[in-house]
């Protein structure tokens, strides 16, 4: 049986969005960017990666894509981006691409192209038993978001994400931006993905640039300007 679309959401826009987020974080991390969505008649989905892997990660956005259809708009944050990346190539139901302080890898680089993790300060990431990283809870603030209040910021670092050690290495597949229109926010103050990195990403792939000076974690401190920036997305509207 085919899917049918996610019944029983009201949706007055023709275009469905799929949130993906990053490591660190989780689909709860768009929950301000999220209303203001919806309340502009779009069916959203903030997907919840596994992290364990790369074809686990674009496996389920491609469900969620199956899930609502088309068209669809994806939306990455960090990592999510390196993850639409992969799962919007070739898919027929994706029309646009949205990259928040996002990687955005070209075929055969992986995170370690952008982020050197043997640079990063000693004790910055926490390994569980099973390999899976963690930012130290002590360091998560001034990291990720430091532009957000302290009790902000300590309540997502205790609802991180870890992701597994593999994914902050494995290599990208074909990159749907060659295919698609695409749309970039540069973190102007970011300490997870340079904001240099970040405009190459941008300027490689012709999006649609805003800058905002904000940390990592832009679509929690900037919320109205990252919604906007997904609905002019939606709209086709570009420069």
């Amino acid at each position: 049986m085919q899917p049918q679309g996610v019944q029983g959401m009201a949706a007055t826009n023709a275009t469905n969005i799929v949130l993906v987020h990053g490591i660190w974080a989780d689909g709860s991390s768009w929950n301000k960017v999220i209303p203001i969505l919806e309340n502009a008649g779009h069916r959203v989905i903030a997907v919840q990666l596994p992290l364990h892997s790369l074809a686990d990660d674009v496996a389920t956005v491609k469900r969620a894509i199956d899930l609502v259809g088309g068209p669809t708009i994806l939306v990455g944050h960090s990592y999510g981006g390196f993850v639409t990346t992969n799962a919007g190539y070739n898919n027929q139901n994706v029309t646009g691409l949205v990259y928040v302080s996002a990687f955005a890898p070209d075929e055969g680089e992986s995170t370690g192209n952008f982020v050197d993790v043997s640079k990063l300060p000693p004790g910055f990431l926490v390994f569980d038993s099973g390999g899976f990283a963690y930012i130290n809870p002590e360091m998560f603030h001034q990291a990720f978001v430091q532009d957000a209040n302290a009790t902000e910021a300590e309540t997502l670092a205790v609802v991180q994400k870890p992701g597994h050690q593999s994914t902050l290495t494995e290599p990208s597949g074909p990159p749907a931006w060659k295919q698609l229109p695409t749309w970039f926010e540069v973190s102007e103050s970011d300490h997870i993905i340079p904001p240099d990195a970040q405009r190459q990403f941008a300027q490689r792939m012709n999006a649609t640039t805003i800058s905002l000076n904000s940390s990592h974690a832009s679509l929690v401190t900037h919320p109205d300007e990252i919604a906007e920036l997904i609905l002019n997305a939606t709209k086709g509207v570009t420069k």
